[in-house]
């Protein structure tokens, strides 16, 4: 076995690009639909800017702070140029799908136009949304007036426009215009014509009618070219020990717009002259990040590309499925009273989750509801239901979490709602954050204390829940809900250490816990017992049970791994990981659930959680994992898994840097989401 210091494994960042590389493939891949292609280029764009605003905005801070206090086995700077190379090949990845969907969309009759593009009619359409849509949302700034390049706001796409005159009257000048839209869509759908469909973007609506802003100071030349900056995006948190916590978190989402630049993009097309007077306001160096490239950007935007009525380029409906236990207009209490409920989303429906807290909220016997929230929908029924639950006199609790990232501003718009109508808010615990997915219903039966319990994998949020793949246990198992009160009373009380029975809780016993289950399974697989395990997770990045992974397989434990995301692990290396097989599946919806089963000698383990396995899941988070079982979950369970582990359409390969290769598994072709959502339909049937 390698020394500590000597460790193989992959890069984080590099595992995560090649993770983002499967996204791309999505886009790529002709079996998909069109538009679902067009979907997946946005994830992968707005995936790629959240990992330059948070991982190569640390790796960035790791090379300007030159004398590290500890001791890093990676090399920031070496990285840095991988990752920019990666990227690279990426991009032109990127745009060579782009153009083939954009080819494959006039085969279809939808034709994406520019401003040079529109005939007559069309440019008075253009013109009149607009004078009525679009221009009350545009504040231009001269790029002469412009001080500093906190000016640029992240996330957001800009024009730089050169302004002139034919002859040569006037002195170029030069402008900034930030595109409206959070306002406004990125696409403007035109009249039809003989059957034809044309788009159009706001980028090139607002290019054509450049003269309705700019004429009046006497200019009658104008080009725009796209730029966009991305920034930093971690929060830095001062001490002032005055302020609540809810103001330091403020205080720094104000930080964050401004954050330190990590990237500036810019249309490879931009005249020269005004490329330097940008980078000389913004004071951008020739060491700062910046790449040129294609007239667009932000395409995060395309996630939201119009159909126009095209159903068949768009994935076929798969309506949420109902529970074969759970009936319309019977209380969910009542069911989960006398069983275990296992919910599969997006297969079936979160409405369930809406209607438990519902008939909590009403039911006159429930004194107390507690819950966690890390991330909230939009327009969330959750909350809703829980203030629902305060007005008609029950006892909420909340643990919100101020620091779920790029969600602080919704959660503690949340906050303020929640505490307006009376429920209890608490803000998690410094320096750890609450990332369990727990709810807690108290009710009085028979003049005694009665609990019930929901132990989830994902953010109790309607939306995310459409699109994510993720399992809530529902029970009322007294063991099981003592646990959960008792963790509910550890966060109350700054993560007081509390007994508990069935659950495992981070940041005190888990990574021990499972390192346990593991030793158990070296021991069973060198007696000659069976010896197994069964890891599905988002990300497995942990060094401690990585080594404990690989001195597992040595002892000849048969571990398949299923991880969506980084995966650091290298699996079937000679002498340290032969016994070790791992896959990634990225489909339709986002496998998000986290589920571990190990053979214990025969006689299987099941486990759901909250966390993957890296260090700030461990460490530096409120986590819970929860055992399964009841037998028909675990049977449940354990065909989910096999189910996925057969898939030969849309899993990959993870085997270090020769990352992505398709698993060929031959015929017949087996789509495990399909395949799992046909499975949980034929108990219903």
């Amino acid at each position: 076995m390698a020394s500590k210091s000597k460790l193989p494994l992959l890069n984080r960042e590099i595992s995560w690009l090649h993770f983002n590389g499967r996204v791309l493939q999505e886009a790529a891949d002709k079996s998909n639909p069109l538009l679902e292609r067009m979907k997946f280029l946005g994830i992968f764009s707005n995936n790629r800017d959240e990992f330059f605003r948070v991982r190569v905005a640390t790796l960035n801070r790791m090379v300007k702070f030159r004398n590290l206090p500890y001791d890093t086995p990676v090399n920031p700077r070496k990285v840095l140029k991988e990752i920019f190379e990666i990227v690279q090949v990426q991009e032109k990845e990127f745009m060579s799908v782009y153009e083939e969907i954009v080819g494959e969309l006039k085969s279809h009759g939808i034709f994406i136009i520019d401003e040079t593009q529109l005939n007559e009619a069309q440019g008075r359409f253009v013109k009149k949304y607009f004078q009525e849509q679009v221009r009350v949302g545009l504040f231009p700034i001269m790029i002469s007036n412009l001080r500093e390049i906190s000016s640029l706001v992240d996330k957001s796409i800009y024009l730089a426009v050169k302004l002139g005159h034919s002859d040569k009257k006037l002195k170029d000048d030069f402008a900034l215009i930030e595109l409206p839209t959070r306002t406004v869509s990125r696409f403007l759908i035109l009249p039809s014509e003989d059957e034809n469909h044309y788009v159009i973007l706001l980028d090139d609506v607002v290019r054509y009618c450049l003269s309705e802003v700019f004429s009046i100071f006497g200019y009658n030349t104008f080009s725009a070219y796209t730029v966009k900056i991305t920034r930093d995006a971690e929060l830095d948190f001062d001490s002032d020990v005055s302020k609540s916590f809810l103001e330091v978190v403020s205080d720094s989402l104000k930080q964050r717009k401004r954050g330190i630049p990590v990237r500036f993009v810019f249309d490879k097309a931009i005249p020269e002259d005004l490329l330097k007077l940008m980078q000389k306001r913004l004071e951008i160096g020739k060491n700062d990040p910046i790449r040129g490239g294609g007239r667009y950007h932000n395409f995060k935007d395309f996630m939201g590309f119009p159909n126009m009525g095209h159903k068949e380029l768009q994935y076929s409906p798969l309506p949420p499925l109902k529970h074969k236990d759970l009936f319309e207009n019977r209380s969910v209490l009542s069911i989960v009273k006398e069983r275990d409920i296992m919910l599969n989303f997006p297969y079936q429906s979160f409405q369930y989750i809406i209607d438990l807290l519902r008939e909590a909220s009403i039911d006159p016997k429930v004194r107390s509801i507690k819950m966690t929230i890390y991330r909230a929908a939009k327009n969330s029924s959750v909350i809703n239901a829980l203030i629902n639950a305060a007005r008609n006199g029950k006892y909420v609790t909340v643990f919100m979490e101020l620091q779920a990232r790029f969600d602080e501003e919704a959660n503690i718009y949340w906050t303020e709602r929640l505490r307006d109508e009376g429920v209890k808010v608490i803000h998690g615990i410094p320096g750890f954050k609450v990332h369990s997915k727990l709810i807690l219903i108290r009710r009085k039966e028979n003049n005694k204390d009665f609990f019930y319990s929901l132990v989830g994998t994902g953010n109790f949020n309607e939306d995310t829940a459409k699109v994510y793949a993720d399992l809530s246990l529902l029970t009322a198992k007294q063991d099981i809900c003592q646990d959960v009160v008792n963790a509910f009373h550890m966060m109350e009380a700054s993560l007081k250490p509390y007994k508990f029975e069935k659950l495992i809780l981070s940041p005190f016993s888990m990574r021990n816990f499972f390192m346990k289950l593991l030793s158990k399974e070296i021991k069973n697989a060198r007696a000659g017992k069976e010896a197994w395990a069964i890891i599905k997770l988002n990300s497995l990045v942990d060094e401690t049970i990585v080594r404990k992974l690989y001195r597992a397989s040595a002892a000849g434990v048969r571990i398949k791994l299923i991880i969506r995301g980084i995966c650091v692990i290298l699996p079937g290396v000679e002498g340290l990981s032969e016994n070790i097989e791992g896959i990634s599946i990225v489909d339709r919806f986002l496998e998000h659930a986290r589920v571990l089963v190990f053979a214990n000698g025969g006689k299987p383990l099941y486990y759901i959680t909250s966390a993957d396995w890296m260090v700030r899941n461990f460490d530096n988070r409120v986590e819970v994992a929860c055992p399964v079982e009841e037998p028909e979950l675990k049977k449940e369970l354990q065909d989910m898994l096999d189910i996925e582990l057969a898939d030969n359409s849309k899993a990959r390969i993870i085997a270090g840097r020769q990352a992505n290769r398709y698993r060929n598994g031959g015929l017949p072709k087996k789509r495990s989401q399909l395949e799992f959502y046909n499975y949980l339909k034929s108990k219903v049937e």
